[in-house]
């Protein structure tokens, strides 16, 4: 698309000190008082402030200028423990790094690494620990991961015990997009633990709730530390398969049906926007060729990717629904698993689109989708995705692949009009 901008300018680590800050005053309103943000350490020890009653202290990793996480320093184990289990690292070299932070936090050598630190003042009560303590109904500590720049981006806590075990994760919805998506995670979350599952490992709701107008979710923490055990293609189709078919299967014409009427709706909201209009013109094109195909209809977790599960030997855990619908085409999230995948390892989003469109035979059988109808079905897809980029405004929050028109628009587009 020539009106997409060609490439966004907006700086990663300015976009996540200013997140920083942003978060510290959602989690620590007045009169609580973080002292500006981040501030410097003296020799490993923090500044302190004589006769002000600290009600939290957070080591920055790595630093405040590129902040990934906020570290309960109070505690050497339980800041150990937060970092150990922050995230799994995909590499060798990502974990030894990882297990170099866990040593210095531990014995508490951090200033040899981390100069940075947040420290908070005021009453326990006026902090996000004193409430999720009350609402819980247990002493914790608290955790916060700071992500890339993203719509969605929103405050993600990490609840561990005293002792230093994590037993929960949190999510905060902070606006009008965040907020909805914590409600919709909430519901799924309760409506997927009654359906009884057996191939997929979801959270359990341990709370929810609004909080200084936030909208709280607190979730089982999954496994993920444990030993994986590796993740066969067929294994990952039956889970798929099991939770698209978890809610009912209905089936019908495309245009006649209720994923088509909404589509229209969610795409009347962007069409006055240069790749709206684009969009919704490659949509005329594909409803005059394929309007009368018939679609299975069905349920999708929305984001299936590598990063959203974790494959045990006796489960396969998923997490991450803030997405979950009903009624869409079945094996969009076998497309969408096979589209992250791919911009993952390769980092060539538009080849990654073309190859993943090629294989929709491939992924897309295993669902019971007609060979007529598959190729429609990734096509759909990627409209489905390109609305709810535009929906979100992920160009303008700074998303790496935000901008629809270096990678996803084009192939779309070219794909209809050869139909």
């Amino acid at each position: 698309m020539r009106t997409a901008p060609a490439e966004l300018t907006a700086d990663d680590a300015m976009l996540r000190t200013q997140y920083l800050n942003e978060v510290l005053g959602l989690l620590y309103p007045p009169p609580c008082d973080t002292e500006g943000g981040a501030l410097p350490s003296r020799g490993g020890k923090p500044m302190k402030n004589p006769g002000v009653p600290v009600i939290a202290e957070y080591l920055v990793v790595p630093n405040a200028r590129r902040p990934r996480l906020l570290v309960p320093s109070l505690n050497p184990a339980v800041a150990a423990a937060a970092v150990r289990r922050y995230a799994e690292p995909q590499s060798r070299l990502a974990r030894l790094k990882r297990d170099a932070v866990v040593a210095a936090v531990h014995t508490r050598a951090t200033g040899l690494l981390f100069r940075d630190r947040i420290r908070v003042t005021g009453p326990a009560s006026a902090g996000i620990d004193g409430y999720l303590s009350d609402a819980l109904r247990r002493d914790l500590a608290v955790s916060i991961h700071i992500g890339p720049a993203r719509a969605n981006r929103k405050p993600v806590l990490q609840l561990l015990t005293t002792e230093g075990e994590t037993f929960a994760f949190g999510k905060l919805g902070t606006g009008p997009l965040t907020r909805s998506l914590v409600g919709a995670e909430t519901a799924a979350l309760q409506r997927l633990g009654a359906g009884g599952l057996t191939k997929v490992a979801v959270p359990r709701v341990l709370h929810a709730g609004q909080w200084r107008g936030l909208q709280v979710l607190i979730q089982s923490a999954l496994p993920v530390w444990l030993p994986r055990a590796p993740l066969s293609e067929r294994r990952l189709t039956a889970a798929m398969v099991e939770v698209a078919g978890c809610q009912g299967v209905t089936s019908g014409p495309l245009t006649g049906s209720r994923y088509w009427q909404q589509l229209q709706e969610r795409l009347a909201a962007v069409a006055d926007r240069p790749e709206g209009a684009g969009l919704a013109a490659a949509v005329g094109v594909l409803a005059a060729h394929s309007g009368d195909t018939t679609l299975r209809y069905g349920a999708w977790h929305g984001d299936w990717a590598p990063w959203n599960m974790a494959s045990l030997e006796h489960a396969l855990l998923v997490w991450d629904w803030e997405r979950f619908a009903t009624g869409v085409p079945l094996g969009f999230d076998a497309v969408h698993h096979e589209l992250q995948k791919r911009i993952q390892s390769t980092g060539d989003a538009r080849a990654a689109v073309e190859a993943t469109v090629r294989r929709s035979d491939e992924l897309l059988a295993p669902f019971g989708v007609a060979p007529v109808s598959r190729e429609i079905t990734a096509l759909l897809y990627l409209v489905d995705l390109a609305v709810r980029y535009l929906t979100d405004r992920q160009a303008e929050a700074g998303a790496r692949l935000g901008v629809l028109g270096t990678w996803l628009l084009p192939v779309l587009i070219r794909r209809v009009e050869e139909l």
